[in-house]
């Protein structure tokens, strides 16, 4: 038996007075009590009890003893209480890593309703799109978009990542409008530079799959660049519509090229694996998971405008 065993044991008779009544209540037979206790004699190497017919007296060096035991069972007691609290409440830092653009426009603006909901949380911010190590820069959270390289992260799904290819109506009403996705060769595309293939747009429609190798003179690796150049009729964009869902509603731009589409996408949570997720972190991904699930604009697949040849 362990020592904080022997010591629950111990602490029990001085409580009950006696080992019969310490017996009853673990559920053990009185021998066994009896034993537990001369073993723990021995080991210390002095008498806790004395024993008569009638009842048990500690000695002093029992006393002493039952006063350390008490507190360190205490101690223990208190441990494991706030170790359950910790398990059943959030609290704590959470240190988030977040795209600049989605972070910006979709988390930062609900984080003060998740902290009034939590109010034991604190919230550590890291907006970059650099694909960071989550695990070696000590993240308890990241959103990431698009496809999801393989990795040991534990990933949940949180909304589609639809795609577009836009432009402003400025910049169609002095060029021609694509009609396929071939025609984009002849225009000034601005791209992404974290996106893979960067330059390879790659589109399924009604005659199956094709790539093309879009070109222009924009690159940028901040996708509300892209917006903006896109919004000032710079160029045609390949853009997602949780940035631009607005701009296409109000008109500001316009989708071409509606009857080809790009590989299926989303936006996740990834984080760490573990036996237990944390309470912190599965709180955070169920609020937005939550949020994700409401009537948002930029989810509808029928928000934006479009413009097919000959219509401008």
């Amino acid at each position: 038996m362990d020592n904080v065993s022997e010591m629950q044991v111990f602490a029990r008779v001085v409580q009950l007075g006696s080992f019969s009544a310490a017996a009853r209540a673990l559920n053990l037979t009185p021998s066994a009590i009896s034993k537990q206790i001369g073993r723990l004699e021995d080991r210390l190497g002095t008498r806790l009890f004395n024993r008569t017919t009638r009842r048990l007296n500690l000695t002093e060096a029992g006393t002493g003893f039952y006063e350390r035991c008490r507190q360190i069972l205490s101690d223990i007691e208190e441990a494991e209480q706030a170790v359950a609290d910790l398990l059943s409440t959030p609290r704590g830092t959470l240190k988030l890593a977040l795209p600049s653009a989605f972070g910006r426009l979709h988390v930062a603006p609900v984080l003060a309703e998740y902290l009034q909901r939590y109010p034991d949380m604190r919230i550590d911010l890291n907006l970059n799109d650099r694909l960071i190590d989550i695990m070696a820069e000590g993240m308890d959270l990241a959103i990431r978009i698009g496809d999801l390289s393989d990795s040991s992260l534990i990933a949940r799904r949180l909304a589609p990542n639809r795609r577009v290819v836009c432009g402003a109506p400025e910049y169609f009403a002095r060029t021609a409008i694509p009609e396929k996705p071939k025609d984009l060769l002849a225009h000034n595309c601005v791209v992404y530079t974290y996106r893979a293939s960067r330059n390879d747009w790659h589109f399924s429609g009604p005659e199956g799959k094709e790539t093309i190798h879009v070109t222009g003179n924009l690159e940028a690796n901040s996708a509300e660049a892209l917006q903006e150049a896109v919004l000032s009729g710079l160029g045609i964009g390949l853009l997602p519509m949780w940035l631009i869902g607005a701009d296409l509603k109000a008109g500001r731009m316009v989708e071409v090229l509606t009857d080809f589409h790009f590989p299926d996408s989303a936006v996740y949570a990834v984080y760490p694996p573990g036996r237990h997720l944390s309470p912190k972190v599965r709180s955070f991904v169920d609020y937005l998971a939550e949020y994700f699930s409401g009537d948002l604009d930029w989810l509808d697949d029928e928000t934006g405008a479009t413009l097919q040849a000959g219509s401008g």
